[in-house]
């Protein structure tokens, strides 16, 4: 026998990626892309509106101008050239006509209804900046951009970009063909009314060939081999003849005397394995297939996996090793299964003797008995190999040492997902929020769920505002958003035990600003807020402004160590107007709007927050860090490896 991990690193350094094939857009859904894709021209390809308004010279300003042309989305209103003291009428996405340079919301005009001429006229209300409310040539995706690499997966949103690029025939790698047979004298097919005595009805076959399709496999069922070399040879002959790229088999791969497979296998090709030391699943064999019973080389080899004859042995040995093995041939990066941490909620005894692979369904709760939120794994209950009724519903499996002792209810161990979960974490993500109260828009609430006594004290509130034009107006996702949430969540414990009670959208205003932090500071009394974006230099960047309008205290510091850490990345960082300070006890940080940028950020202020945040809460008892006399004190450049040793042996009375 060998460990899994051996088996599964022989599983996939046999396993090559297929060719790969061109196909239309519409079947490409789910497949990795083979090559890059780059732009081959801008978008927008015209300067394009972003409202419903009027073009304008925006030196003219406000007064009454007469309209000389309409630009509509698919009409551009060509010939006519828009010159100071005229506008034209421009619908969101129309072409911005020749000469004018902004564009004024409908909102902020008026139409002028006593035109003595016969023209018509507006009333602009409100002088704009240059550039306002246009998208430039290639303000989207410049021409050559490389817009998909090689090797993503192509979700829907990946369609669209080829789609908006032009590509109706793109390259991918395909998904395998797999044969599915059934072995054994015993079987018969399920429709089989009535039951002989030493029957069963072939379950494997018609489970394999749907986990097969659900990895969007096309499976070719091979019906039922009897117990005899013959038979075997000769469905196998037929099977690699229809040019199949993976064949299952299950059953006749343990000790007895007409279990066959393995010896049928031995003559076409290469046994790589025939036992794993694991529970269950250990007579699991795994073969690549060169040439027919007649000798004569395949043109490709055939990778076939001899599963067990019970359900369950041959359904969890499917998910460990053949899973990632149809990925591979798919063109997956990284084929393997995903692992996560989960807690148990009830006691569960391992095996003595080898590594098991419990069935278990696993949900995710606010909290998971650690005070956080977290999976908790529920075991389906008896594990027999034959016991079908174990995988009923199960979406992971748990991995076991062979240590013959009980796992107590709330233990973390490590689980394998085994189907997707996403529709469940977004369900549970959707409750979190409900109870969280918190509505995403400017008016948020604070968390209406009540944490238990013991923690409330010690919860550190975090309250996340995007500031975008973009997101509020519903015209872009809020990328940043969520990743802010993410990372809070993964720093949690080292800021104190953080958690996100409240998140909003606003556009670029000052006073929608200010009055979401004066809401989130003053009445719910948030500990730390993050604002993310509008700290650059363009006319809508306005976040410093009405965190400054806002704080009582400033805290340069934190903007500081911000800077640094971005200057890593783009020397643009020293253009970042971010503020920071302090409104009574809530801590409000101004962050970029950059996913990745927020992330870095957070990473580098973690030294310092767990100990401000104590302090602006009135904790006397929290100390600063000692630090060295100047004449000691380390280069700039080695600012944060000192101060995180200052902090390792610093005398503070809090626990580090």
């Amino acid at each position: 026998m060998i460990p899994v991990d051996e088996a599964l690193r022989i599983v996939l350094s046999v396993a090559e990626r297929l060719p790969p094939v061109a196909v239309p857009l519409h079947e490409a859904l789910g497949l990795i892309l083979a090559e890059d894709v780059r732009a081959a021209d801008p978008l927008p390809p015209y300067r394009a509106s972003i409202k419903d308004g009027y073009a304008v010279v925006a030196s003219d300003g406000p007064g009454v101008y007469p309209v000389i042309t309409e630009s509509r989305a698919g009409d551009d209103g060509v010939g006519v050239v828009v010159t100071p003291g005229t506008v034209a009428y421009v619908t969101t996405g129309g072409p911005i006509p020749d000469g004018a340079d902004s564009v004024v919301q409908v909102e902020d005009t008026e139409e002028v209804t006593d035109n003595v001429d016969g023209l018509k006229r507006v009333r602009i209300l409100v002088g704009v900046p240059l550039g306002n409310d246009i998208r430039n040539v290639g303000c989207d995706i410049e021409k050559d951009t490389m817009v998909l690499k090689a090797g993503e997966q192509l979700g829907s949103p990946e369609i669209g970009l080829l789609a908006t690029v032009g590509v109706a025939i793109v390259k991918v790698y395909p998904r395998p063909t797999v044969g599915v047979l059934s072995t054994g004298d015993e079987l018969v097919e399920p429709e089989t009314k009535y039951l002989s005595r030493g029957q069963i009805r072939d379950s494997n076959r018609a489970m394999l060939m749907a986990a097969a399709t659900q990895q969007h496999c096309k499976a070719v069922d091979l019906g039922i081999a009897s117990d005899k070399e013959d038979s075997l040879t000769e469905i196998f002959d037929a099977a690699i003849a229809s040019d199949i790229d993976m064949l299952f088999t299950s059953g006749g791969v343990s000790m007895g005397d007409r279990d066959f497979v393995k010896p049928c296998l031995a003559r076409i090709g290469n046994i790589h394995f025939e036992k794993v030391f694991m529970k269950p699943g250990k007579p699991l064999t795994f073969a690549q297939i060169t040439t027919n019973s007649k000798n004569i080389k395949l043109s490709k080899p055939v990778l076939a996996f001899g599963f067990p004859g019970n359900p369950v042995s041959c359904l969890v040995c499917f998910n460990l090793f053949a899973v990632p093995a149809i990925r591979r041939l798919s063109g997956w990066a990284n084929p393997q299964l995903q692992r996560v941490h989960t807690r148990i909620a009830q006691p569960i005894r391992s095996d003595a003797y080898r590594p098991e692979y419990h069935c278990a369904i696993i949900r995710w709760e606010l909290d998971d008995g650690s005070g956080r939120p977290g999976f908790i794994a529920e075991s389906t209950g008896k594990q027999m190999s034959s016991r079908l009724l174990s995988l009923k519903s199960a979406n992971a499996l748990l991995e076991l040492p062979a240590t013959g002792q009980i796992f107590e209810d709330g233990n973390s161990v490590q689980a394998i997902l085994i189907s997707d979960i996403s529709s469940l974490l977004m369900s549970k993500l959707t409750d979190s929020m409900a109870s969280l109260s918190v509505q995403h828009g400017p008016a948020t609430q604070c968390s209406a769920r009540q944490p238990t006594a013991a923690s409330q004290e010690s919860m550190v509130k975090v309250a996340i505002l995007t500031v975008s034009d973009t997101v509020s107006s519903g015209s872009g996702p809020d990328r940043s958003g969520p990743r802010a949430v993410s990372v809070v969540n993964s720093l949690s414990e080292k800021l104190g035990g953080a958690h996100v009670v409240a998140t909003a959208v606003v556009p670029d205003e000052v006073d929608k600003i200010k009055n979401t932090l004066l809401k989130w500071s003053d009445i719910d009394k948030v500990d730390l807020i993050l604002t993310l974006g509008g700290t650059g230099c363009t006319p809508r960047d306005v976040t410093p402004e009405a965190t400054k309008a806002v704080i009582q205290k400033e805290t340069p510091g934190l903007s500081f160590v911000m800077l640094q850490e971005s200057l890593k990345v783009t020397p643009f960082a020293m253009l970042s107007r971010a503020a920071a300070g302090i409104r009574g006890s809530t801590l409000i940080i101004n962050m970029p709007g950059n996913p990745n940028a927020v992330a870095e950020c957070m990473e580098a202020l973690v030294p310092g927050l767990k100990h401000g945040l104590k302090q602006i809460k009135g904790d006397k008892r929290e100390k600063h860090p000692r630090h060295a006399p100047h004449a000691e004190a380390p280069p700039t450049d080695q600012w944060e490896r000192s101060y995180k040793a200052a902090s390792a042996t610093a005398q503070c009375s809090c626990s580090h």
